[in-house]
């Protein structure tokens, strides 16, 4: 009932973060609908509707995370203390670049570089937190126009310091056990509690003797791993770890499983069927 009295729309397209000193346009509009070429930069969308009596309160939408993978260009980041030196490949020589870091949507960085360089440097990184950079190239360089000229060149991430995970892999269980195999599964470690690029896991297990098998390597991606050559009618335990270039994490708690004396047990079906007398 209440869009029968609406002359039209507001929509401001705001990047984020903005340097600009400049706030973002009004888009007047009287259809409820717009399409807007956006680089991969956060943004945030406010719309208000208005007529004879004014504006209504905006309605505020966040542009979500996209990821693409036919960017014209590679980045190339060198840790240079608290610095990083980005460069990037192929050459390319947009009238400038934009520039996005940080860790997360709440803490981004811009930087505006206008100057022909093959390379620029970002500062004020911290140790062992992800960084999200990501590059635009404009061939218009008056601040407020970047919305609707910006295309995004290329993303990476970035540890200037890399350390080992802080934790090891969660949900540690044994299934599918048998006489001489069993599988054990797990959580990936969270990308908060890696402190550097996770490279892979280490499986390390014993017997009740404490003879300790040799630990099997995986690379990042495999979360399950199927234990084969154990002994019948033997206690093991298993532990895991996690490890990145730094090197390797804390090993997760003991986890003990027994394989049986016999073979699995095929299950057993009885089937009463009731006569009439």
């Amino acid at each position: 009932a209440q869009s029968k009295n609406v002359l039209g729309y507001f929509v401001n397209v705001e990047r984020i973060p903005n340097s600009c000193s400049h706030p973002p346009n009004h888009i007047s509009l009287k259809d409820r609908k717009i399409l807007v070429n956006l680089s991969m930069a956060d943004y945030r969308v406010n719309i208000s509707a208005y007529n004879e009596a004014g504006e209504s309160p905006p309605a505020i939408y966040i542009v979500p995370e996209f990821s693409v993978t036919d960017l014209p260009g590679q980045i190339h980041i060198k840790s240079q203390g608290t610095n990083a030196i980005v460069t990037w490949t192929p050459e390319y020589n947009p009238k400038c670049f934009v520039v996005d870091w940080g860790t997360s949507k709440e803490n981004m960085n811009m930087k505006i570089i206008t100057t022909a360089t093959g390379n620029f440097t970002l500062d004020n990184f911290q140790p062992y937190k992800l960084y999200k950079i990501m590059v635009h190239a404009s061939d218009v360089c008056q601040c407020e126009s970047f919305i609707r000229h910006e295309k995004t060149f290329g993303v990476t991430h970035f540890y200037s310091v890399e350390g080992v995970p802080r934790t090891g892999p969660t949900n540690v269980t044994i299934l599918n056990i048998t006489k001489h195999s069993a599988i054990v599964k797990w959580a990936e470690i969270a990308a908060e509690d890696c402190l550097g690029f996770l490279q892979g896991y280490r499986i390390s297990y014993t017997d009740s003797s404490r003879k300790k098998s040799p630990a099997v390597t995986l690379n990042a991606s495999v979360t399950s791993y199927h234990l084969t050559g154990l002994k019948e009618k033997t206690t093991y335990r298993v532990q895991i770890s996690g490890f990145t270039n730094a090197g390797e994490g804390p090993l997760t708690l003991s986890q003990p499983f027994s394989t049986p004396k016999y073979g699995t047990v095929e299950p057993l079906c009885i089937c009463i069927t009731q006569h009439e007398s």
